[in-house]
């Protein structure tokens, strides 16, 4: 048994920087409210701001994706890490709106840089013959560090002094750690090249992985499209119809979608690949119908199911789409085809938030979320309707040779 622990130290120590760098992605959201105030902005510059990030990972995953497979998953993780750590000192200086916009970029590109790298990182680290536990791992520390951020940032900016500075002084401080964890642990890519071998990602993907890409990715981008219109205007809901000020609260809720979609990625070794990625659409076409509850009637406990529902349904078609696709894969272009999948889910957190934004002058904050809820449920029905009819294959059985 300790020995088994030692084999699985390395995997979670890097799931556990994984977590650390996308904490800092989500730490802003509770603190959106203070901004405006601080620099008098509207809803629309707060899904604006909010979608620079996604903009910034794309761009990312689309021109460097592939990174980690030539020049070593270490030093692309260092790099993200970097751009995690000006992304804060972004935000504690933050004197303009510009310096928000600045530090949303650089916590993109930070994310691009680790969104395949640390998947494959994490995945090549655990002990042979525990892959599926490996994406485990790699999706809870993805899902789970989103849910960190707002959690951290509402309590702190609840109950500590300094509400816009101290959360981020945290997160450097968690950065330098994980930083200096990365440093201990070991390289995973043995053949390296060069980093002017790597060019940007064309368009298509290895043969293998295309009968399963399709439906994987429709599947991530509904699942991300609730979690971007999620975090990026649910505490403006909660403060304006809900009269809930308490940043602590507001942050929880936004944490409890991403721990729920953590508990659905863990339940998905039971349902199965194949059968979680309908069941998720169901699960998140249920969470759709709470919100809509909430919004049109102003109860706090349905927004509340609505986010454990819905981030349940997510967490199970997000890890069945990582499964199928992970295991479709070759090796060595691994890291290449998750970050494909990251291009998609994030086109799914970035667009539908700025369209909830640009609505909210014409039809009040309620009406914009009705809008893209209907949007959003023709979508995720219509996805899992194409899965029942052509179900993602089960991947095939580890072996102990075999990772």
């Amino acid at each position: 048994m300790r020995g088994e622990v030692r084999g699985w130290l390395p995997c979670l120590l890097s799931g556990a920087v994984f977590a650390v760098c996308m904490a800092g992605t989500t730490l802003p959201t509770p603190l959106y409210g203070l901004y405006q105030e601080k620099f008098g902005f509207s809803e629309l510059t707060v899904t604006v701001v909010y979608a620079v990030y996604a903009f910034g990972v794309i761009g990312v995953l689309l021109l460097a994706g592939n990174a980690s497979d030539a020049v070593g998953r270490r030093p692309v993780l260092l790099c993200g890490l970097g751009f995690a750590a000006v992304s804060a000192l972004c935000f504690l200086g933050a004197t303009a709106l510009g310096w928000l916009y600045v530090g949303r970029l650089l916590s993109g590109l930070s994310a691009g840089l680790f969104t395949g790298a640390a998947t494959a990182y994490v995945m090549e680290l655990a002990p042979r013959g525990g892959s599926q536990r490996a994406t485990f791992v790699a999706t809870a520390a993805n899902m789970g560090g989103l849910g960190c951020g707002p959690l951290l940032a509402g309590v702190l900016a609840q109950y500590a002094d300094q509400p816009l500075y101290l959360p981020f002084a945290v997160h450097l401080v968690l950065v330098g750690g994980s930083a200096l964890v990365l440093l201990w642990l070991p390289e995973t890519v043995r053949e390296r090249r060069p980093l002017n071998t790597v060019r940007p990602q064309k368009p298509g993907l290895p043969p293998p992985v295309r009968a399963v890409f399709g439906p994987a990715a429709a599947a991530s981008f509904v699942g991300f499209a609730l979690f971007g219109v999620f975090t990026s205007v649910s505490p403006s809901f909660l403060a304006q119809s809900l009269d809930v000020h308490n940043r602590a609260v507001s942050g929880l809720v936004v944490a409890l979608a991403f721990f729920s979609s953590t508990a659905g990625q863990l339940a998905v070794g039971r349902v199965g690949v194949g059968r979680s990625l309908p069941i998720g659409c169901a699960g998140l076409l249920a969470g759709l119908a709470l919100l809509a509850g909430a919004l049109r009637w102003d109860l706090l406990p349905l927004v509340v199911l609505s986010a454990v529902v819905g981030g349940a349904g997510q967490g199970l078609a997000f890890r069945g789409s990582l499964s199928a696709v992970t295991q479709a894969a070759p090796a060595d272009r691994r890291a290449a085809v998750v970050s494909a999948l990251f291009v998609v889910a994030y086109a799914g957190i970035s667009v539908p938030v700025i369209g909830v934004g640009l609505l909210v002058g014409p039809l009040g904050l309620e009406g914009a979320g009705l809008v893209f809820i209907t949007c959003m449920a023709l979508l995720v029905s219509a996805a899992g309707a194409y899965l029942m009819r052509r179900p993602v294959p089960a991947p095939e059985p580890e072996t102990d040779g075999v990772r």
